[in-house]
């Protein structure tokens, strides 16, 4: 893609900027009619043909006239209608001004609030597609947002915010939106994603009660009824005279905010005057209205807040990151403070134009991504992570023996000497089988899964401190943080506590040929002969010396061992041999056992147990960058 166009089509207004490949600095803003901020409004003339913006709230030879149909799009089928007939209008101004051009290689990003579901984005998208945009992908208004204050110098948040909890609230003209992002994720609240709240219930609420103070409102209300258009003229006019005295109150409270309209309707003109000074302002925002159902702007917008704050599952937010054209006022922001006191509340010099820019960075972050991931690919793909575990599999093999011989001599040699010593287990031969299978089944313990992931998230580290000279420069390329590709950043303290769900990536019971491998080693070496490896040397301490002797004489030394395997050894000569005597024999023992893990590993190492361990270990390898691919999102661009 050549170029990125991020559509903000509000309730009220609508926002485009573009963003062109290459680009360094901030999108530009696009201008519709000659403005940048214009009404989401269109109307069909008289003679067919359709305008759009603030022409369409005004022009009087219309034959259709509408607005604020996005908040109707979940409920009223028409509103598709309505968004086509609005987005058709758009492009054409877009092709008519030149600032869109036929062929080129283009796409739209364009934002929908963050409640709305699959199933939802993907009809809204068809309905651009229907219209005849470019190719249209349809992104969350709050991850625009976050996504444009990643990108602002002003607020200069940049990669940290991605670090911190964040509640992004984007107070529309009919909705409020809020969306958790977590590590640069969003989260979705259970609050419906958005609230039936904006500034345009303000305009209505301004509409009603100049409606109603005025010496016509029983006519004017029949007109608003008889004529949609004489509403949605009046229902603006109240929003530029609210925007008007919000953006100066200070020199209001000295001077008349004020303008009269004369509704044409019928024989004679009627008169509505709209008004707005610090009492209205201040009704506005915290008197009870029938529209909010008997609350106030402030009670329904804190209620919101207070239910935000209790879905999040996670930390509270560190961060508000209020946007929208409602979030200049003082009040906002107060009231984000008094809900969340340890937050920082922030927002841009131009809020209004947040969620449009964001959309044109997401654009060009998904552009660069793809190619991010391409390259990530390429390295899964190549023979480096093999060659990097296998130069280091020998490691792997002594730090778990090092590890895993003494507790399976302590943990299951021990126990089992001393059932022979007490007699629960009658013949030494019989140790073989009772031994192997508890190794067995101690090797596939949670505790020994703990004890072999301790030597393996070690050598883990080693090896993905070598692959980072492979991913840095991945990183390098594409202007994301190092940390963004490095195992090592997803291999806490605790070892195993990895935020790309490290524990299913790199589980150690799915090492299945560790533990099958250390499991017939030592049952090797242990068994075949348990019962005298452990107690060879006391035995003459049971059996007196010159009966052993004419034992070897008469059979042999190899026929002896059999017999006294096999020999039911009275109770009370199994008590003669001390239990420190067998601790200290299998404490001998351990060294031995070890080196001959180790040798037999060595043996075997280029053989089908080291070339399975590389492949499964490498796989794994593979499996977690590809994941941590998936998670940079924001931080590029």
């Amino acid at each position: 893609m050549e170029k990125f166009y991020g559509f903000d089509l509000g309730d009220a207004e609508s926002a485009i900027a573009r963003l062109t490949k290459g680009d360094t600095g901030v999108p530009e803003l696009l201008s519709i009619n000659d403005v940048k901020s214009f009404i989401t409004a269109y109307a069909l003339q008289r003679d067919g043909s359709l305008i759009i913006g603030e022409s369409a709230c005004y022009s009087p030879d219309v034959n259709v006239r509408k607005e604020r149909f996005k908040s109707r799009f979940l409920t009223d089928p028409e509103a598709s209608k309505d968004v086509i007939s609005f987005a058709s209008g758009v492009l054409g101004e877009l092709y008519l001004s030149g600032q869109l051009i036929k062929g080129e290689d283009n796409c739209f990003y364009i934002g929908c609030p963050a409640g709305w579901d699959k199933t939802a984005r993907e009809e809204y998208r068809l309905l651009f597609e229907r219209a005849g945009y470019p190719p249209v992908r349809i992104i969350s208004e709050s991850r625009a947002a976050l996504v444009s204050a990643c990108q602002s110098k002003h607020l200069q948040v940049g990669y940290d915010i991605l670090n911190r909890p964040v509640l992004v609230v984007d107070i529309g003209s009919s909705t409020t939106d809020f969306a958790y992002i977590e590590g640069g994720k969003e989260v979705e609240l259970k609050t419906g994603g958005e609230v039936f709240l904006g500034g345009g219930i303000m305009d209505e609420i301004l509409l009603d009660e100049a409606v109603e103070s005025s010496g016509n409102a029983k006519k004017i209300r029949r007109i608003f009824e008889e004529s949609p258009p004489w509403y949605s003229f009046c229902d603006f006019a109240a929003r530029k005279l609210k925007e008007k005295y919000f953006s100066d109150p200070e020199f209001w409270k000295e001077n008349d905010c004020l303008q009269t309209i004369s509704i044409h309707y019928g024989v004679l003109p009627v008169r509505l005057t709209l008004r707005m000074n610090e009492q209205i302002a201040d009704d506005l925002l915290n008197r009870a209205s029938a529209r909010l159902g008997n609350q106030s702007f402030r009670e329904v917008f804190l209620n919101s807040l207070q239910q935000a704050k209790d879905n999040i599952q996670g930390r509270q937010p560190e961060l508000i990151f209020l946007t929208g054209g409602v979030s200049k006022l003082a009040e906002i922001r107060a009231w984000c403070r008094e809900m969340f006191p340890d937050a920082v509340v922030i927002t841009g010099t131009q809020p209004e134009f947040s969620v449009a820019n964001g959309l044109a960075y997401c654009g060009k972050i998904d552009d660069d991504l793809r190619e991010f991931k391409a390259d990530v690919d390429q390295l899964v793909s190549s023979s480096t992570v093999e060659k990097i575990v296998e130069s280091h599999i020998g490691d792997l093999y002594r730090s778990a023996a090092e590890t895993m011989v003494d507790p399976i001599l302590e943990n299951v040699c021990m126990p089992i000497a001393e059932r022979w010593r007490d007699g629960s287990i009658e013949r030494l031969a019989d140790i073989d089988a009772v031994m192997q299978k508890e190794i067995d089944q101690y090797l596939h313990t949670d505790e020994a899964h703990a004890l072999l992931a301790k030597p393996v998230s070690a050598w883990l580290k080693k090896i993905a401190y070598e692959l980072e000279d492979d991913t840095m420069p991945i990183c390098v390329k594409h202007n994301i943080p190092y940390g963004a590709l490095s195992l090592n950043t997803y291999l806490s303290l605790s070892d195993f506590e990895i935020k790309v769900e490290a524990k299913n990536v790199f589980a150690v019971n799915e090492i299945t040929w560790m533990i099958d491998t250390t499991v017939s080693l030592i049952v090797g070496l242990l068994c075949g002969g348990s019962g005298i490896a452990m107690i060879a040397n006391g035995l003459p301490g049971i059996i007196a010396g010159a009966v052993i002797s004419l034992l070897i004489l008469a059979l042999g030394k190899e026929k002896m061992q059999e017999v006294l395997l096999n020999a039911k050894i009275p109770h009370a000569a199994r008590k003669a041999l001390p239990k420190r005597y067998i601790r200290s024999r299998i404490e001998s023992i351990s060294p031995e056992v070890k080196n001959s893990i180790l040798k037999k590993l060595e043996e075997e190492k280029n053989e089908e147990i080291s070339e399975r361990l590389v492949k499964e270990i490498s796989g794994q390898i593979e499996s977690c960058l590809i994941k941590m691919a998936e998670v940079v999102e924001i931080p590029l661009g």
